[in-house]
């Protein structure tokens, strides 16, 4: 398992070495060759995990899986196509005078030092180094919706700050009440914030402190995913930030926090031989799909509107979780990994239309089939496939979760497509006239890079027509690992 330290150690040599070198002209070019050489480690560490099984590394501190590595493999994939885009974004805004010099080189090396902590809260099995992970995250992420320095990003960023660092406090006293659990049962001597020395010992774990301790952590952890009412940083910080930032605060960072749920909820089930976590996970979900979709409906600026769809999106991968069992679990990592997909190429084309614009208004976007047709049919697919238009894998993972849920939470599943059909409607009522409207915008005189976002969508297709039998069988792996 050697290739895990490249994985881990790349983004981190990264972060040093754009640190200094960050504000130059080549640095756009190190992040992407940093982010490329993370992606092909981490490919050879999937590799390994097929062929050799679940590993340890490092005196047990790390632990590889079939849940776990399949999460490794998508973020450094998004991480890398999202650093693609950000090659001529990012230069468009420096020459716009929204970024200096010092302001790149913060950009450049705090996307690489993101990119490690997310890497190392995935890997980790040690869930006190998860909740530093996740600390840190918010940190760098503070750092990088803040880099404009307008009221506005500070502001974001100032909110974000104190609502996660509210949340964050109440994971680390979750985790202190899982290490009070662990230690009646381990000893203080043994390693008991391990999990999968938790897990060997679930069902001997108190189930009053683990009930407890799972409370703190979803509202922990629930801050960071976005889960109502917990979510009102996010809006903000999408809407405030470069939208590199946003594509990877929405694919990539709520689904380490969805990560550590779901490895507390596996001690919880096992401690109570019960479903209280997965009801509580339920209730949050479902409440999260309603709220964000009619708020959908309000909605004036375009990177704010994804935001609330990310809301949404993330809530029904709570609500799959929640249910649990071999059909739920499965489609809810299938919709982890298509949202990730779907909804950075998303904010890909959005962030051109809004460079091209000048503004993030919606009324104020229009016609962006005339100004640049790769930009809007790009939009255009995108939220054709977010929305779960067949035959994109959203429809797939949806079709899944709201069949699951009329066979085995019948109650909730006319809340889950009122939300659903509300959400459609919000969308798509305000971004044909985006794409379709009549613009006095001149065409752009030389088109985007958009490949990344037209192999996100090609992927999301290709996973809602027909899944190869050795990813499929890597959701199989990963969903029984999670129980339910």
């Amino acid at each position: 398992m050697e290739a895990l330290y490249f994985v881990l150690g790349s983004p981190l040599v990264g972060a040093l070495v754009l640190a200094l070198t960050g504000h130059r002209r080549f640095a756009r070019d190190i992040n992407v060759a940093f982010s490329l050489l993370t992606f092909l480690t981490a490919c050879a560490l999937t590799v390994q995990v097929i062929s050799d099984g679940p590993a340890f590394i490092w005196n047990k501190q790390f632990f590889i899986d079939p849940l776990n590595v399949f999460l490794v493999t998508l973020t450094t994939f998004v991480g890398l196509t999202t650093a693609i885009f950000s090659r001529p974004y990012m230069r468009i805004e420096q020459d716009h005078g929204k970024m200096t010099p010092a302001r790149m080189r913060l950009y450049h090396s705090m996307y690489q030092l993101f990119s490690f902590t997310m890497l190392l809260g995935f890997t980790t099995n040690n869930l006190g180094i998860i909740w530093v992970a996740m600390e840190a995250a918010t940190l760098t992420t503070v750092l990088l919706v803040s880099v404009y320095r307008t009221t506005a990003s500070l502001e974001a960023a100032w909110k974000y700050f104190i609502l996660c660092g509210v949340g964050i406090a109440q994971a680390l006293f979750g985790t202190i009440l899982l290490y009070m659990a662990a230690e009646k049962v381990l000893g203080a001597e043994n390693a008991t914030l391990l999990w999968t020395n938790l897990n060997d010992i679930k069902g001997q774990l108190d189930p009053t402190i683990l009930t407890l301790a799972f409370a703190f952590l979803l509202i922990g952890y629930g801050t960071k995913i976005g889960l109502v009412p917990l979510h009102s940083w996010l809006p903000d910080a999408h809407a405030e930030g470069p939208t590199p930032v946003s594509a990877v605060l929405s694919g990539l960072l709520l689904n380490v926090a969805m990560y550590a749920v779901l490895r507390c909820k596996v001690l919880t089930d096992g401690a109570l031989g019960t479903n209280m976590a997965g009801e509580l996970m339920m209730g949050f979900g479902l409440l999260s799909v309603t709220v964000a979709a009619f708020f959908l409906s309000r909605q004036k600026d375009v990177k704010r509107m994804f935001a609330y769809s990310s809301i949404e999106h993330m809530g029904l991968i709570t609500f799959a979780f929640g249910m649990g069992g071999p059909v739920a679990n499965f489609a809810g990592l299938l919709h982890m990994t298509v949202h990730s997909l779907v909804k950075s190429a998303i904010f890909f084309t959005v962030g051109h239309a809004t460079q091209k614009a000048g503004t993030q208004m919606m009324s104020e976007i229009r016609g962006l089939i005339k100004v640049n047709p790769t930009v809007g049919w790009g939009l255009m697919i995108g939220v054709m496939a977010i929305l779960g238009m067949p035959p994109f894998g959203v429809f797939a993972s949806e079709f899944l979760i709201l069949t699951t849920a009329m066979r085995e939470q019948p109650w909730a599943a006319p809340f889950l497509f009122l939300a659903l059909g509300v959400a459609f409607a919000s969308i798509l009522i305000r971004v044909l006239p985006m794409v379709f409207g009549d613009t006095s915008l001149k065409p752009l005189a030389h088109p985007p890079a958009l490949i990344p976002v037209f192999v996100h969508l090609l992927l999301a297709l290709a996973l809602g027509l027909y899944i190869p039998p050795y990813l499929n069988g890597w959701y199989v792996q990963a969903a029984s690992l999670l129980g339910g």
